[in-house]
């Protein structure tokens, strides 16, 4: 190979980040998960709820949705990963996934307000979300052929990085030219462009197909420029060989503590994460009562201090280990926590702030910073001590295990969140549980250690 063939397969595969990030920066947290829970919440009081109870029971719909989704890949992932292992190929999964991923995505545009079904905005999310995070777990296996081992945390780093920029410049689109805020108007002022109505929310709801084509334009440089390690013999697929292999990988890891410990760690602090990225903007619409495009904004900054950190956090990788830049942004985590559940429009931390005060979203807009800053870098960091902890020979099952570990209690925080949402009626209340399950995730990191080579 090449040094040219080497640097544009690099690029390629960096690519995949730029196409995808748009699914977790737009639908998942930033434009459709608000804007969910803001016709459920409208719904909800039509119907007779109190505002509080209605935003609750809207977080606590979306948290089950994604309960049931998570299940789904996390049966699912170790299996297909000792499939493709098996068989020696990982495009054609790559390939097959994209399709859920766009079919999924370009399904939201159905969800107007007049007609909005709970279930059918479901179901073409998790489609979608299907779709990306098994793409994902293929493309990542291809991470440990890009390039020798001390230099795997770097490109991780800038691939995060570079997947965080494009979040930060789909979003900038939505807000400057689709999204429309309760006066109808985007972020210029202007209504909605292409003549979308924006009584129909159709500048909104257009977030699901842009975040379709933009996968599929930006993938192209991908399925150009990356190419698969030739294979000794390419086999037939075999679901009983797949599923033997994978039983031998299992009754392995106590044998191979490190790696199941970090299995266990990454469990519950990604999950963590997850929680925070997929209710963060719901939690802002309802306990601050911001709008999408506010929400938009707080995330265009989030995602900015996520690529910056994402490439900083590599670098640091590189030089000291994906461990320290992992424990360092758990705490980080820890301390936004502990200060998102305090802030509401009436008090920061227990103190009372005056009516009208500024305070309260300040706060909340620099949480939103360090979070982006924190969980670029601990995504490409975990990304690279996964490379480091598993077989090489069984890399996509290594990763189909790293997606179970993240899918097999993805429950825990959508549905925690959800329960105690539902059993409060309070939003601050449903977000404590994840300070619990980062404080798990970095205390199981005691036990994960990097061999020497």
């Amino acid at each position: 190979m090449t040094e040219n063939v080497a640097k544009r397969r690099v690029w390629g595969w960096m690519m995949f980040d730029w196409a995808s990030q748009p699914y977790a920066t737009l639908l998942l947290t930033f434009i459709f998960g608000p804007y969910f829970a803001e016709v459920v919440t409208q719904s909800l009081m039509d119907g007779g709820l109190e505002r509080p109870a209605a935003a609750a029971q809207a977080q606590a719909y979306w948290g089950y949705g994604l309960t049931i989704t998570g299940l789904a890949i996390a049966f699912l992932a170790p299996v297909l990963g000792a499939l493709a292992d098996g068989a020696g190929r990982r495009m054609p999964w790559i390939r097959l996934f994209s399709v859920f991923y766009v079919v999924g995505a370009a399904g939201l545009w159905f969800t107007a307000p007049e007609n909005f079904s709970v279930p059918v905005a479901l179901l073409f999310f998790g489609i979608g979300l299907f779709g990306a995070e098994f793409a994902t777990i293929f493309t990542n296996a291809l991470l440990p052929t890009l390039g020798p081992r001390d230099q795997i945390g770097r490109i991780s780093g800038s691939g995060w990085a570079l997947g965080y920029s494009g979040g930060v410049i789909a979003l900038a689109l939505m807000l400057l030219f689709l999204a429309e805020n309760a006066d109808g108007v985007t972020l210029l002022g202007n209504p909605p462009a292409l003549g979308l109505d924006a009584a129909a929310r159709e500048g909104t709801r257009s977030v699901g197909p842009l975040t379709a084509v933009w996968y599929a334009v930006f993938m192209i440089p991908f399925f150009l420029w990356v190419k698969e390690p030739p294979v000794a013999q390419e086999t037939r697929i075999r679901l009983g060989d797949a599923l033997r292999d994978l039983w031998k990988t299992l009754s392995s890891l106590p044998n191979n503590p490190s790696f199941l410990a970090y299995l266990t760690s990454s469990m519950f602090y990604r999950d963590a994460l997850n929680g925070l990225y997929t209710f963060g903007g719901i939690y802002a619409l309802g306990v601050l009562g911001w709008s999408v495009v506010e929400i938009g904004v707080f995330g265009i900054m989030a995602a900015i201090t996520g690529a910056i950190f994402a490439w900083i956090g590599g670098r640091a990788d590189q030089r000291f280990g994906p461990r320290p830049v992992i424990i360092t942004s758990i705490i980080a985590h820890l301390i936004v926590c502990a200060l998102i559940v305090s802030i509401s429009r009436e008090s920061v931390m227990g103190i009372p702030v005056p009516e009208g005060s500024n305070l309260p979203d300040i706060l909340f807009f620099v949480s939103g910073g360090v979070i982006g800053a924190a969980g670029g870098a601990l995504q490409s960091a975990s990304r690279t001590m996964l490379v480091l902890q598993a077989n090489p020979a069984r890399m996509t099952e290594g990763f189909g295990l790293y997606a179970l570990a993240g899918k097999a209690t993805s429950f825990l925080a959508p549905a925690a969140i959800a329960v105690a949402s539902d059993l409060s009626g309070s939003q601050r209340v449903g977000i404590l549980p994840l300070i619990a399950l980062f404080l798990i995730g970095l205390i199981l990191l005691r036990w994960v250690k990097i061999e020497k080579h």
